[in-house]
Order: C-alpha cells, then structure tokens, then sequence
C-alpha cells in the first residue's frame, strides 16, 4: 500500500490521476524564489518556453538572461555570476545541457566550484516524439562522474517544485532532471523532500525493493500494486536524489529484502542502476535486475509506445522482480 505516513497522493493509481510536466514545477520554483532571493539569477538558450523559465522573464526580466543558441557560452557565463555571489539557473534540453557544453560545465562550473544550476530538460524516452537526438538518456551518467555535484531527479512537478527551491539552498553545482510530457503527480505538498530515500510503497513481508527515480516512479507504482493482487509483496523507494546516494538505506533494504530491480528512464549503463550496483558491491553484493534503455538509442513515438517496446512499463518491471526473486 501506499505509504501513508508521507502524505503521498491518493489518487496517484486512479485511471484519471493529475498529470503535470516536471518542467513545469521547476518554472514555479524559479518564480518562489525569484521572489525570495535577489540573487538568483535565469539564463537559457533560446528554450525559455520549453523550459518554463519564462515564468520568470516575465516577472524579473532584470535577472534574466537570454544567451541564444549557444550553450557553452550560457555555461561559461553562469560560472562567472556563480564565483560573483549569484546564484545561476541555466536551462536546456539535457541533450544540449549539459550534453552539448560537457567540458565547458566540467572545466569552469564544477572545477570551481561555482554556485551554478543545471536544470536539464526534455531527459528520456518520454520526449517520445522528437526522436534519440532529442531523448536525452545519458545525462545522469555524464553528470554523476563530476566530483561533489548534487543531482536531483524528481517523480513529478511538486517535488520538482521543492528540488528547484532545494538547489539554491545549496552552496556549489546541481544538476536538475525534468522531464516535457506530462506525468501522474505523485506527491502534494505536504510530502517530504530531502537527501533520504523514501518508500513510497510498503508491504508488510516484502521479497525484493524497486528503486526508481524520475517520473517512472509511477510505473513502479503500478507493478508493485499488481503484484499485490498476485501476492508478491515488494518495497518501492522513490530515489529523488542519486547524488549524493543514501548508500545506507540502499544497503539496508537489500539486507532486508535480499533482491532489487532499479528502474529509470536513462541507459541503464552509469545511471542509477550503476549507482546502486557500485554501493552494494562494496558494502553488500545483491542479485539485482535493471530497468532502463539497454545499451541502445530509442525510437520516435508516443511516450507509452516506447515505455512498452523498451520494456519500462509496469508489465515489464513487474516481470524483472519475478526474475531477481528466483535468484535470492
């Protein structure tokens, strides 16, 4: 059942469940904080529609910077405002930011530390329609290899909200993950956002733990309730932020559980199945099953045609959990 001491959404596994685009609650946030702190400051390249940064063109023109199709610059130039006091959001879509200007961010936000925001949209098979060169599927791994840099990667546009105003509160590099379609909204306001992982789901004699992280949280959701009504009872933790990863937890439900299936909307290669496989290789060696694109670039389509034909619907996690349970 849901968990119900996060305050979680309890229409989240209704068929006519609220969906919002990740995008949308990173918009709101810059404007919350707009309002908050004079400091921080937006910069984007020529996406400020697609990227929900015109929410706050439109209320602090003074503190927005429009760097056209030039993503390096837009890095370069943030680094600059981030050393100087500000506290810079610069927006994209993930392919072009940090995908495009990689050693730009490398060499001049993250090696000096700079106070800089990557917010990386459009990440995902999920931008279905604009094909492998717009799906951005690698962006964790390319980020989580840079030292001491906070990644975020929220379920949906509340906790998008809350990870947006998070960043701020940070002193030095965070990458932000969002996503364009519209996704079930999970959360309210009232859940709690922090470093932690949370179970979203909880059975009371679970056999294996699903950790997901993005939007497909909600396709974890919905395995774990079918596989309910089969009467395999699993763990389902909402992994909001993969860096730093709360290693402790992870090595305390495998313990407990002794099978996980990690699933995200990534490669599965260096993303958070990666993460998770390098923590319990040290601490507490597991049998594991990924859920992600496997070692391949993706197709034009709608969202739920390639969720099914990647195998990262809940059918397909529903089925890795019955596989890793078999090699306990």
């Amino acid at each position: 059942m849901l968990n119900p001491n996060l305050k979680l959404n309890q229409k989240v596994l209704d068929e006519d469940v609220e969906e919002r685009a990740t995008r949308e609650g990173y918009g709101e946030g810059l404007v919350e904080l707009g309002e908050k702190n004079t400091n921080v400051v937006v910069l984007t390249a020529d996406l400020s529609e697609s990227t929900q940064t015109e929410k706050f063109e439109k209320k602090f023109p003074d503190r927005f910077f429009e760097c056209g199709v030039a993503e390096q610059n837009m890095a370069a130039i943030a680094a600059g405002l981030g050393v100087s006091g500000k506290i810079p959001f610069i927006s994209s879509y993930a392919t072009f930011s940090p995908g495009k200007n990689w050693e730009t961010i490398r060499t001049t936000i993250v090696y000096n530390r700079s106070n800089v925001k990557i917010a990386g949209h459009h990440s995902g098979i999920v931008t279905g329609p604009d094909g492998a060169t717009h799906q951005a599927t690698e962006d964790i791994a390319i980020t989580r290899v840079w030292p001491d840099i906070t990644i975020f990667v929220p379920c949906d546009a509340i906790e998008a909200k809350k990870a947006t105003i998070k960043a701020a509160e940070i002193d030095g590099p965070v990458y932000l993950r969002f996503t364009r379609d519209k996704t079930p909204v999970i959360t309210t306001a009232d859940t709690p956002f922090d470093y932690k992982i949370q179970i979203f789901w909880e059975s009371e004699n679970p056999k294996a733990v699903i950790f997901a992280t993005g939007h497909i949280l909600y396709n974890a959701l919905l395995a774990a309730k079918e596989l309910d009504a089969e009467g395999i009872e699993v763990l389902v933790a909402n992994v909001a932020t993969v860096k730093p990863l709360d290693e402790q937890t992870i090595v305390d439900l495998a313990k407990k559980t002794g099978a996980i299936v990690t699933v995200e909307d990534h490669q599965v290669m260096g993303g958070l199945g990666g993460a998770i496989a390098e923590t319990l290789a040290k601490n507490n060696p597991t049998p594991m099953e990924f859920i992600g694109l496997q070692n391949t670039f993706a197709q034009s389509g709608t969202p739920k045609e390639l969720m099914e034909k990647y195998k990262m619907d809940k059918n397909a996690i529903a089925e890795a959990i019955k596989k890793v349970i078999t090699r306990k």
